[in-house]
């Protein structure tokens, strides 16, 4: 199902979380019809992140076999790191190999921060830091076997910039910017056996936006083509965030400025005391980038 001129995932063996539906079912069937043997994992969670239903990935999983594409559901719990390693085993031992994981699962919850529960939170963290953190401790070894690995975790703008976020998402955003501190640390650890580990920032319109079915726009499938790039061996350097919306994308990370010497001199403004920062600090806080007229 591949084009001639288009990016192969023949012979490869993959995993996908959160893909009942939305971006992850976009993600499984664009790496399927590129030739990848796709294990679509669901909890089949409700929109509060809790409960468990196998029946979510069986059923699309059951819709895709059915257009000839080589996927299977997986539904094991990945809140634990015993679980992670589980599903990882159970892949390997099953199919022989694993080539990429993309973790796409999570939820959106709402507290405000004078009624954020700890237990709440704690539970954001797994799902969005501590869950791929641990899949891909569990893929390593496998990886660097065989000198090859690409690792796709999710980010948000919602975290990344401040004039897109949202009140009550502190939980959220922790999370989220914890993945890219993972993926950071991750493609340095697995550059010299070529793992490749990047982020994906996505934008649709999905159950997590309270829409069922397909949306009117902010498709899902616009943002797919970018997750599997960065899954593909087209890829090659990791430390990446790439933002998808709309069928557009932007690859960014955090940049140092040029001559800096680490960590004594920043090339910055020089202040003695606290009033000398507050009369410079016009200059202190200066983008890095001066915006467009």
């Amino acid at each position: 199902m591949q084009r001639q001129d288009g990016v192969s995932f023949e012979g490869q063996v993959g995993l996908v979380t959160g893909a009942a539906s939305g971006l992850g079912l976009a993600y499984s069937r664009l790496l399927a019809q590129r030739g990848a043997r796709v294990v679509m994992h669901d909890v089949g969670a409700g929109l509060d992140g809790q409960g468990h239903d196998p029946h979510r990935i069986d059923a699309t999983v059951a819709l895709l076999r059915g257009t000839g594409l080589d996927v299977h559901a997986a539904h094991a719990v990945i809140d634990e790191r015993e679980g992670c390693r589980a599903l990882i085993a159970g892949i390997l031992s099953r199919q022989g190999r694993i080539d990429f994981i993309i973790h796409n699962a999570g939820w959106v919850e709402y507290q405000q921060i004078d009624a954020l529960q700890e237990d709440h939170f704690d539970y954001m963290m797994t799902i969005a830091a501590k869950a791929p953190l641990w899949l891909a401790e569990a893929a390593w070894v496998e990886m660097k076997a065989c000198h090859y690995g690409r690792i796709v975790l999710t980010t948000s703008d919602r975290a990344l910039y401040p004039q897109y976020v949202q009140k009550g998402l502190a939980a959220y955003a922790a999370a989220k910017m914890a993945a890219v501190g993972i993926v950071n640390v991750l493609a340095a650890e697995g550059a010299p056996h070529n793992i490749v580990v990047n982020a994906i920032s996505p934008v649709a319109k999905t159950r997590m936006w309270g829409v069922e079915g397909e949306p009117d726009e902010l498709h899902p499938d616009a943002v797919a083509p970018g997750v599997a790039f960065l899954a593909s061996t087209a890829c090659r350097e990791g430390g990446w965030i790439l933002r998808a919306s709309n069928g557009q994308f932007h690859a960014t990370r955090s940049v140092e400025a040029e001559d800096v010497a680490y960590p004594r001199d920043l090339r910055a403004t020089t202040a003695e005391s606290i009033e000398d920062i507050a009369t410079q600090w016009s200059r202190i806080a200066r983008p890095a980038v001066e915006p467009r007229s």
